[in-house]
């Protein structure tokens, strides 16, 4: 289930060059914070995973709520 999340976001991930310094800038719309930048576009992409994959991470431990995407949910249960 997580990894079908992390998925669905990156899917809706957008990408651009830089034009001052040929880097790839990186964001996930709508998931406020989530972007990278690097000098590859794969780098880039690897970044924006492990951002949101800490982004995910913070705000479970926050017991705050994560965002849809693409009808995907993740909600967390508590456990004893």
């Amino acid at each position: 289930m997580l990894l079908n999340y992390v998925n669905s976001a990156l899917r809706e991930a957008r990408y651009e060059i830089l034009t001052d310094d040929k880097t790839y800038y990186g964001e996930i719309p709508g998931f406020e914070g989530i972007i990278a930048n690097a000098d590859t576009l794969e780098d880039c992409r690897k970044q924006l995973k492990e951002v949101l994959e800490e982004w995910i991470l913070l705000r479970v431990s926050k017991n705050l709520p994560l965002l849809e995407i693409n009808g995907v949910t993740l909600k967390v249960t508590d456990v004893a």
